[in-house]
Parts: C-alpha cells; sequence; structure tokens
C-alpha cells in the first residue's frame, strides 16, 4: 500500500480558494447584470414607457450578464 492510497490524501477538493475567489466576482457581476435590467415598467398599464428601451437594459445589461457566466465558466474550468 503506497502512501498516496492513505484516506489522509483524500481530502483534496475540486475547487481551490482562487476558484472560490473567481467564483464569487462571476456571481456579483451576474447579479450587477440583472440588476441593470430590471425596473423601466410602468405603473399603469394603460401607459406606455420608453425607457424599457434603454441603452442600459438593452445593451450593457446583457453583456454584463454574459461576462458574468464567462467569469463563472473560467471559475470552473481553471486549475486550482
Amino acid at each position: 500500500m503506497n502512501a498516496s492510497d492513505t484516506p489522509n490524501n483524500a481530502s483534496h477538493f475540486a475547487f481551490g480558494r482562487s476558484n472560490f475567489v473567481w467564483l464569487g466576482i462571476g456571481i456579483a457581476v451576474l447579479i450587477l447584470g440583472y440588476v441593470l435590467m430590471s425596473g423601466g415598467g410602468s405603473d399603469d398599464p394603460n401607459v406606455f414607457d420608453e425607457s424599457i428601451f434603454s441603452f442600459r437594459r438593452i445593451t450593457l445589461a446583457p453583456a454584463v450578464v454574459l461576462a458574468g457566466y464567462g467569469v463563472i465558466f473560467y471559475a470552473i474550468l481553471k486549475k486550482p
């Protein structure tokens, strides 16, 4: 029996500390993107509000969300 087969060496995780840090950054970027996407509706259903088509909701927020998913993808694939 090798020293590498002992139960003490079985406590290795697939993610290291840096993976969890990148994962947290990715989740924070996702939350920011979804917050940027929210709002813009009208309280009165009979009144149309143009602010739902702003640059922030149509272009910036989806780009931030995709960047957040990219950071999470990097955190999963990064070697610990």
